[in-house]
């Protein structure tokens, strides 16, 4: 016999053998122990894990002539040498019918088909169809197969193999048995390829099999192809045996080590462009294709995102252990939304590759773009600067220094105005960052809360673009104090300790005394918005919780102003002053004031924003205008 390639050679003959599909053996084990045999199975998912092979396997242990329970066949598993799973082993059985559904597509193919169902089989006790790709059969085709399928005869049993399912009717997909496949994972890829090495008698690094196991991609056919053709290209040694080495598997493959771009995120992380282009312009003359070049990128930024998220032992890396050590050392370099936004821009450099002919510039642009992402400041910071009037401490020439997996606003000591900063300008694009803020103003300040809410949104992917509509985030960002002057706006600083014993009893509390405890609380903790938003509200103490009306504003901005972390220091007051930990704060409508606070805003609210003095240091740092104002109080 010719040589088989090791798809075909190591193929499985047994569910037992089956890699990586243990929910589709057992159940189909268990259907054949109870005999509980359905008339129509499909069996979906990625190329390459097995679909074809279980569904002859299955069509062995069906048509088996060996009884279960026999010395020969123990277990409901084929017995492999009757008549019957031989003929079907090497495609020539009679009564096993496989047909490749992409060629045989048509409505007068499913007709004969339908019409040679009827007969009995000629010796086993199953007549089996086997339709691969069957998602090309066409939807006429299938509606002539539907009442067949939906009632066929007792000895007639259909199975389909597809990587589509969702382009199978659902009319079909309803009267069959739908089993879907995994994607096989990386370790059991790599152990069946050194089993394999080590039948095939190949020296093997355990790196070339690693570059094998993770170039197959989730399917055990394609690691098994690249496997064969590895075998082919390697040299002999002394004994004639093939070595497969990493160096050989990554020039067979035309890959690039991840230590290389390794380097290139660290000069990344770095801010430093020039050695960034020197990298990229060794790979490029050295062969390497730019759309090969990103792709690979791509991969290895997802890998780094998934080593920040879960760790290096995360199952979400499907890589060798010293991949997953070189990821975890590269997620060190950047935070959480940073590895986001450097992939976001890979993947749509990526995407420009396939339909731009100067597919070097785009990739070279790409680059610049992840370097120059590294300058732009949190929203944190550039808020802390606009509202203490700091100079802002990162442009265009003061690439990043820390590698700290993560940053924070750190606090705002109170500057001179006078001392400023160039504008930060986006990376990307010319002109200014910012064209249109809305402001609100809440009872004595104009502004500052509704532009707390206008900046989150300001930041996109890979650039600074300018302000939408307000999606505040509260999570992510905390109000801004509505202070009128910008120097008394308190520096942000941690949670301050509870610093005395509670004054009151739960015998003598009232809701004056927990009111002022709240809005002192929140003052001290750097909430000045919302302490002087609820020094307004009225409390209504009950038995086992508080209510908190807020009069003249709307849910919108109370969610935004009482966010999460001011409503822990609310708890945390309560419970330092033995009052209910239960409350609620809500909008109170014609609610009147139950302390005094400065009155609101009189006369043009468009007037009043724009004097505002975080809207004027808004204003002159992004050389920027205001084109509209929106009044946010009543929404």
């Amino acid at each position: 016999m010719g040589y088989q390639v090791l798809a075909r050679k190591y193929r499985p003959q047994k569910f037992a053998d089956v890699v990586g599909q243990d929910h589709v053996t057992r159940t189909l084990l268990n259907a054949l122990t109870q005999n509980r045999i359905a008339h129509g199975y499909i069996f979906s998912g990625h190329r390459g894990i097995g679909k074809t092979t279980i569904a002859r396997i299955l069509a062995q242990a069906l048509n088996c002539r060996t009884e279960i329970g026999s010395a020969q066949r123990p277990t409901p598993e084929p017995c492999g040498v009757c008549d019957s799973c031989v003929e079907i082993r090497q495609g020539n059985a009679v009564d096993v019918i496989e047909i490749d559904a992409a060629t045989n597509r048509g409505i007068d193919e499913i007709r004969e088909l339908r019409d040679a169902a009827r007969y009995a089989p000629a010796r086993d006790r199953y007549k089996i169809y086997i339709l691969d790709e069957a998602h090309q059969i066409t939807e006429a085709a299938f509606n002539a197969l539907l009442k067949t399928l939906e009632e066929p005869p007792s000895h007639v049993i259909f199975m389909m193999a597809t990587t589509e399912p969702e382009n199978i009717p659902q009319t079909i997909r309803s009267r069959c048995q739908h089993f879907s496949f995994h994607a096989v994972k990386f370790d059991d890829i790599l152990a069946q390829l050194k089993m394999i090495a080590a039948e095939e008698k190949v020296e093997a690094e355990e790196g070339a099999l690693a570059l094998l196991a993770e170039a197959g991609d989730g399917s055990m056919r394609d690691a098994l192809s690249i496997m064969d053709q590895a075998i082919a290209s390697a040299p002999v040694d002394a004994e004639s045996r093939p070595v497969l080495s990493t160096a050989q598997i990554r020039e067979l493959m035309g890959s690039v080590p991840n230590t290389v771009f390794e380097h290139l995120l660290e000069s990344v992380a770095a801010g430093e462009s020039a050695p960034v282009m020197t990298q990229l312009n060794d790979l490029l003359n050295s062969g390497h294709s730019a759309q090969s070049l990103a792709r690979q990128i791509v991969r290895y930024l997802r890998n780094t995102l998934m080593a920040k998220l879960g760790g290096e032992q995360t199952e979400l890396l499907q890589i060798s252990s010293d991949e997953r050590a070189r990821a975890a050392r590269t997620a060190l370099l950047f935070g959480e939304e940073e590895i986001t936004r450097n992939l976001q821009i890979m993947l749509r450099t990526f995407d420009d590759l396939n339909y731009r002919q100067e597919q070097r510039f785009h990739l070279e642009l790409g680059l610049m773009k992840l370097v120059h992402a590294q300058r732009l400041l949190p929203l944190e910071e550039l808020l802390s600067s606009v509202s203490s009037g700091k100079p802002v401490s990162r442009g265009a020439s003061s690439p990043r220094t820390s590698t700290a997996p993560a940053r924070s606003a750190s606090p705002v000591s109170h500057s001179s105005p006078a001392s400023s900063a160039p504008p930060p300008r986006s990376p990307f694009g010319s002109g200014p960052v910012m064209q249109s803020v809305p402001i609100a103003e809440s009872h004595a300040v104009s502004g500052s809360v509704a532009l707390a809410a206008a900046l989150p949104e300001a930041a996109h992917a890979g650039s600074v673009i300018p302000f939408r509509t307000p999606q505040p985030r509260p999570s992510d960002l905390e109000p801004l104090e509505t202070a009128s002057d910008p120097d008394s706006v308190p520096d942000p600083e941690p949670l301050a300790p509870v610093s005395a014993p509670a004054e009151n009893t739960p015998s003598s509390l009232t809701p004056e005394s927990v009111q002022r405890a709240i809005v002192a609380g929140l003052a001290q903790n750097g909430h000045a918005s919302a302490s002087q938003l609820l020094s307004t509200a009225r409390l209504t103490l009950e038995a086992s919780s508080l209510r908190i009306e807020v009069p003249g504003i709307g849910k919108k901005m109370l969610a935004l102003t009482v966010n999460a972390a001011a409503e822990k220091i609310i708890k945390q007051e309560l419970q330092r002053v033995g009052a209910p930990t239960r409350f609620m704060v809500i909008p109170g409508e014609g609610v009147a004031a139950t302390s005094s606070v400065a009155a609101p805003v009189q006369g043009s609210i468009q007037q009043a924003a724009l004097e505002h003095p975080m809207v004027q240091r808004a204003k002159e740092i992004f050389k920027a205008e205001v084109r509209s104002v929106v009044d946010l109080r009543s929404k």
